[in-house]
């Protein structure tokens, strides 16, 4: 009787978990750019990563004009620390969308990880031509003038206006912080 029980209880965890399954594969409420292109989105593991990676990379030598998955594959690449195969990726997509203010960014803060400063400045900069409310690039560009190239003074007027878009959110209190300690003369920490 005990191991009757306990093999029901097993045969319902996997039904439970098959049916979860199913039920949020089926569903396309929601789907994200790495989603629609057929790759699973979101974090995990090393072994996530890769296989998404893997996954990506398919789709891309198979359709190598699918915005959504240079993108995903870029995204991955810059979450697994991958640096110049972001800027690849995030090329790709550029050349297919070459305003898209998101992926300028994100290719931007690729750039500012292999220390060309320069390039990432142009690439935040070319994302607030085209949306000039681009909080994340307005805050990237801050960082770079304040952090990369010691010359926060570029920076205060970048912070001022993004702060005028969005004075309370949690970005904006580091922004606040990082502005008060360039007005002590300490360097601002960037988290």
């Amino acid at each position: 009787m005990k191991n009757e029980s306990i093999w029901i209880a097993v045969v319902a965890l996997i039904v439970g978990f098959l049916g979860g399954y199913l039920i949020g594969s089926i569903s396309t409420t929601g789907k994200s750019q790495q989603e629609s292109a057929g790759i699973p989105s979101g974090a995990g593991t090393p072994t996530d990563y890769t296989r998404r990676i893997i996954e990506a990379e398919k789709i891309v030598a198979q359709d190598p004009k699918n915005l959504n998955a240079w993108i995903s594959l870029g995204n991955d690449y810059f979450d697994t620390e991958q640096a110049q195969k972001a800027i690849n990726a995030y090329g790709k997509a550029l050349e297919i969308e070459p305003n898209n203010p998101n992926v300028l960014t994100d290719q931007g803060v690729m750039y500012r990880k292999m220390g060309w400063y320069d390039k990432a400045l142009a690439n935040f900069e070319k994302a607030l031509q085209i949306e000039p409310k681009h909080l994340q690039s307005m805050y990237n560009m801050g960082v770079v003038y304040t952090v990369d190239l010691k010359q926060p003074e570029k920076a205060i007027p970048i912070w001022t206006r993004y702060l005028k878009i969005d004075p309370s959110s949690a970005t904006a209190s580091q922004i606040k912080g990082m502005l008060e300690k360039m007005g002590s003369g300490t360097q601002p920490v960037v988290k």
